[in-house]
């Protein structure tokens, strides 16, 4: 059973964390500035960055702390982000994207496309592209993609990409988060073609409290607890993220999870990929999208 206490010194290290203003990301960000990491809280609300700030630091740690500013529905304020970041450090251990949206009512990215889509993959691919360099130079370094159960369902329509068809919120959520997946696998792919030591990783909460809900309604909710049992506390959901990040023992391209009830509850563990994630033509396609979307060529 693995948790935060088995988490080794993070001292000298840089992570920089999306989302990092509440639940999952907060939980991890604090892990990690306990380890006496650097960390960056990367959110789009400056005002909530800073006041998880606060929290974080009230709860007493090794590390240092620092906001970045990072909207993830604009590619341009992606690419202004990642520049600001690479302007002021030298070098980048652990990029966890973690931030993410759920079934919210239909709309677009500030370009165009559906909102879960934008966010929860592209937004990401392109944070993780501009970021490439420092993490190639980053001995060890590693990108934690956070994704969800839901992926299972989930199939790539990419003449739907912008709304193009009517929306289904849980049929587009589930489509980004199988995206999430299948980058995972891709870049640690293009990370070993290149040579690079760097490794790509993937983690799921499994079913755990979050503002992830804050679009579902009482009722959802509710038959969301009926359906699927009591919700974890962000802290336990944030283990599989934190040991994607830190252990020594990480499969590359791993997938890492909760290890009860079918990868709903409990403490992480490798954990299998499905077929959809792992196929090799989608997942060349959707590289393909996501380079032309952002402009953006791996280095």
């Amino acid at each position: 059973m693995w948790t935060n206490e088995q988490i080794s010194n993070q001292s000298g290290k840089v992570a920089f964390i999306t989302g990092a203003n509440s639940g999952i990301g907060l939980e991890t960000a604090r892990a990690l500035y306990q380890a006496g990491a650097k960390v960056i809280l990367a959110s789009r609300d400056a005002a909530k960055a800073q006041a998880a700030l606060e929290e974080i630091q009230q709860s007493g740690g090794k590390g240092s702390l620092e906001i970045a500013v990072l909207d993830l529905t604009s590619l341009e304020a992606v690419r202004v982000c990642a520049e600001q970041f690479r302007q002021r450090h030298a070098q980048l251990d652990i990029l966890i994207n973690n931030a993410g949206v759920m079934t919210p009512p239909a709309s677009r990215t500030a370009d165009g496309y559906e909102l879960q889509f934008g966010v929860n993959f592209l937004g990401h691919f392109a944070l993780t592209g501009h970021l490439y360099p420092l993490l190639q130079a980053t001995p060890g370094s590693r990108v934690v993609t956070v994704t969800s159960l839901a992926y299972q369902s989930g199939y790539l329509d990419f003449e739907n990409l912008r709304l193009e068809k009517t929306y289904d919120a849980a049929r587009e959520y589930s489509q980004s988060k199988l995206a999430d997946l299948l980058f995972t696998q891709a870049l640690q792919q293009r990370i070993e073609a290149k040579g690079d030591t760097m490794l790509s990783l993937a983690a799921h909460p499994g079913v755990t409290q979050s503002q992830l809900s804050r679009y579902m309604s009482a009722e959802a909710y509710q038959q969301a607890v009926d359906r699927f049992g009591e919700l974890m506390p962000p802290a336990q959901g944030a283990l599989p993220s934190l040991y994607a990040a830190v252990t020594p023992d990480v499969v590359p391209g791993g997938f890492y999870g909760p290890d009860q009830d079918g990868g709903l509850r409990g403490y992480p563990i490798l954990t299998e990929i499905q077929a959809n994630a792992r196929d090799s033509e989608v997942a060349k396609v959707l590289w393909e999208k996501a380079e032309s979307s952002t402009g953006l060529v791996y280095p």
